[in-house]
């Protein structure tokens, strides 16, 4: 019997395609047309994976001119292959405008749209698009479901994704590793570590080194690194071998514990007993628990002998410890080294006028700012957020801007004057202007964390905690008036910075004032 020649180079640009012979399949694609013969329903949708597979949007573009020209833009299969390469390419605004074209959608329709805006971290338009899933009356899959607990977990969506977790549980998807693993992260990353662990102990048997690294991580997270190392050793013991995010989340748990020598001993565990080699996130790690601890130049030795590229989260771990430490010669060497691999990043320019105006060298803020300003550097604005009932509740330092704006003042008054009576004194070394005493403490005052909180104590029922979540870190000063206002309103505050999480109950953190 004789095969048709389309027939075999479909079969051909098939089987190149999921073997990860991406350039083949293309080649055949071309040398198939170069021959007379069309690309059908069955040659697009590998080509289309191979082209998103290879990062060559241009390709993708080309193959949709092809497929409009051939009239198979209604066919589902092709369509949904070209949405998938859109979003795999982070093409997103192409990926939704064939979406949106597309008469007829199936489940690989959505996941395709969905898992794309997850796996880029456009975390709130995917979960935009698993709400219009959902509406639409389209059952959800284990893909669609650990999809969108990833997006609930990076978009800090707790309330969402507990609903997510009970869609998995009618459809019966929890079993799925996928889904048990998105759980944890979900849970873990946005605070909830007991419904974390209370996944992680109900899979009896499937565990993979993501499940172990997502509760290694949250523990490292939550302020409770003896935990991390404890799981870490579980892990071990049950056979199961660490992968090269393991020992950052690890890495990570000694460093806001203070655990030096363990830090030290499992960085060089991992090449030597393990065979991983350190990238440059260990290295950030590293640093930062060496730094933390003050021995810098431990710090600089060891990235003095490392043999690894290392890149600008390395030498901004170094910054932000010379900046705990006010090693301003230092810092500016670090600052340095940033700007020569990353010249946009704004992050030295902050840390850099941070360390300066702890110091009180206005000058040298002043001259940061003007060097920032004639480099065209602007710096992320800080905010933070708190969730009531489903709806974002978003501030910026002095924000006036709420409707609620007048109580959240009287209530911000109100909380300074009841910590104030307990023993707290401003630190003004946090505040970033020149001016008087006054002046500073008022600004500290209005940081956007603090209007959250106040925010949070006049809508968030009593016996619930009260969660904020903040872009960049949170400032010394906060830390300390935050803490103090959970012991003095009895309440729970668990604020979510960019560094890790903190629990703050009875005047006390779940960091030890250690982050």
């Amino acid at each position: 019997m004789v095969v048709p020649a389309g027939v075999a180079y479909n079969a051909a640009i098939s089987r190149c395609s999921r073997a990860g012979l991406h350039h083949r399949a293309l080649g055949l694609l071309h040398e198939m047309r170069a021959r007379g013969h069309h690309a059908d329903e069955y040659t697009l949708p590998p080509v289309l994976n191979s082209a998103a597979l290879l990062r060559v949007p241009s390709s993708a573009d080309a193959l949709h001119s092809l497929l409009l020209r051939a009239g198979l833009a209604a066919h589902l299969h092709v369509a949904n292959a070209l949405v998938d390469a859109y979003a795999k390419l982070s093409c997103h605004g192409a990926a939704r405008a064939v979406f949106d074209e597309m008469p007829h959608r199936d489940v690989v329709t959505w996941t395709s749209l969905l898992t794309g805006l997850a796996r880029s971290r456009s975390h709130e338009p995917a979960l935009r698009v698993y709400r219009d899933m959902v509406a639409s009356g389209v059952r959800p899959d284990e893909f669609v479901v650990a999809a969108a607990l990833s997006s609930c977990a990076g978009a800090t969506a707790l309330e969402l994704g507990r609903s997510v977790h009970a869609i998995a549980v009618r459809l019966a998807l929890d079993p799925f590793l996928s889904v048990r693993n998105s759980l944890v992260s979900m849970y873990a990353k946005t605070g909830s570590l007991g419904e974390a662990r209370k996944v992680f102990d109900a899979m009896r048997v499937r565990r993979d080194p993501i499940t172990w690294t997502a509760l290694i991580v949250g523990y490292a997270q939550n302020g409770r690194g003896k935990e991390s190392l404890e799981v870490y050793a579980e892990m071990v013991r049950s056979g199961c071998r660490p992968d090269y995010v393991t020992f950052i989340g690890l890495l990570f748990a000694c460093s806001h514990a203070g655990l030096v020598d363990a830090g030290q001993a499992h960085f060089r565990s991992m090449q030597a007993e393990h065979g991983i080699a350190p990238g440059p996130d260990h290295y950030a790690c590293m640093v930062d628990l060496l730094g933390r601890a003050g021995r810098l130049d431990e710090a600089m030795d060891l990235l003095n002998r490392s043999t690894t590229s290392l890149d600008a989260t390395v030498w901004k771990a170094l910054l932000g410890a010379c900046r705990t430490h006010q090693n301003a010669e230092l810092a500016e060497y670090a600052a340095q080294m940033v700007w020569r691999l990353d010249p946009a990043d704004a992050v030295p320019y902050v840390m850099l006028s941070n360390l300066y105006s702890r110091a009180r060298r206005w000058a040298d803020v002043a001259r940061i700012r003007s060097l920032m300003k004639a480099r065209g550097i602007t710096k992320e604005p800080g905010c933070s957020w708190v969730g009531v009932n489903g709806v974002t509740h978003m501030f910026y330092v002095e924000d006036r801007g709420h409707p609620r704006s007048a109580e959240i003042y009287r209530k911000v008054e109100e909380m300074m004057d009841r910590i104030r009576a307990e023993g707290y004194a401003a630190d003004t070394d946090w505040a970033l202007q020149d001016e008087g005493p006054d002046g500073r403490e008022k600004s500290l005052a209005y940081h956007s964390e603090r209007l959250a909180v106040a925010f949070g104590l006049l809508a968030v029922p009593a016996g619930a905690p009260i969660r904020v979540f903040k872009n960049l870190r949170v400032c010394g000063d906060c830390h300390a008036a935050i803490k103090m206002i959970a012991r003095a309103y009895s309440r729970e505050i668990i604020l979510r910075d960019a560094n890790c999480f903190h629990h703050m109950k009875d005047g006390i953190c779940s960091c030890g004032d250690y982050w």
